[in-house]
């Protein structure tokens, strides 16, 4: 069973940058691939970047592509969203998830969400 916990949300100004963290225990880390969600308001949740177990893949979504950078450090357990040049619509939950298979499969463990609110 993982656990993962995200930090690093807050409130931030249009164009400003924030960097989210995702600390995974009670798994082997590295064997995950994992994945950075996020859900606006009155909106379902989309995948906002995703890289693989060994970090050797990546994909963005089309309106993150390069802003948003996803990293990971196996050896801390712990996954990166450095998030720069925010847009009001950047405004969402983000979630970190991680996912025993590829990184385009099923992801079956969730963290709580860290809220990022970007003002205009």
């Amino acid at each position: 069973q993982v656990q993962l916990v995200e930090s690093g949300g807050g409130l931030v100004q249009a164009g400003g940058s924030l960097t989210l963290s995702c600390a995974a225990s009670g798994g082997t880390f590295s064997r995950y691939a994992m994945g950075w969600f996020r859900q606006a308001p009155g909106k379902e949740r989309v995948f906002a970047a995703l890289i693989s177990s060994s970090g050797g893949s990546i994909n963005y979504a089309a309106p993150v592509k390069g802003r948003f950078t996803i990293s990971r450090d196996n050896a801390k357990n712990t996954v990166y969203l450095q998030m720069n040049s925010l847009k009001p619509e950047d405004t969402a939950v983000y979630t970190c998830a991680a996912a025993s298979g590829s990184m385009y499969g099923r992801y079956d463990y969730w963290g709580q969400g860290t809220q990022v609110t970007v003002s205009s």
